[in-house]
């Protein structure tokens, strides 16, 4: 089994190409945190394909997290009579999450590229949300 799921953090620019047919491929690499200990950190290669390459090219950008579902993949080729191969992960589905550092978060314009900042407090969906009390238990709706 070749399964590859990851949360981290965008760390590079976004490198956007296309086919000769026309096809979409963005690549980028993804700061994961070590599971045991948090301070150490790799940074992957990540190869995103079609439609979904579009989408994290249009609404992410470095520092944005995202979870990622794919698989590893080895690219050898000759160069110089030298075998050489380099080891990447070729997602099949990326999920956005909150960009690091942003409560609200920050998307791309679909059009410019331009980060676009939040345009009012009134983006949040939960500025009017009522307060609990946490330490009042009585006061829990459950």
């Amino acid at each position: 089994m070749n399964t590859v799921q990851l949360i981290g953090n965008i760390s590079t620019d976004i490198n956007v190409r296309y086919t000769p047919t026309g096809k979409c491929v963005a690549t980028f690499n993804l700061a994961v945190n070590h599971p045991y200990n948090r301070e150490k950190v790799a940074f992957l290669p990540i190869e995103v394909w079609g439609k979904t390459a579009e989408n994290v090219s249009n609404y992410c950008a470095k520092g944005t997290k995202i979870a990622v579902i794919g698989h590893i993949d080895v690219d050898e080729w000759e160069k110089d009579g030298q075998k050489r191969s380099k080891t990447k992960i070729t997602a099949h589905s990326v999920e956005f999450l909150t960009p690091k550092g942003k409560g609200s978060g920050e998307q791309k314009d679909a059009n410019t590229g331009q980060i676009q900042a939040p345009t009012s407090a009134n983006d949040d969906p939960f500025a009017d949300a009522e307060q609990i009390d946490i330490d009042n238990f009585d006061s829990l709706p459950f």
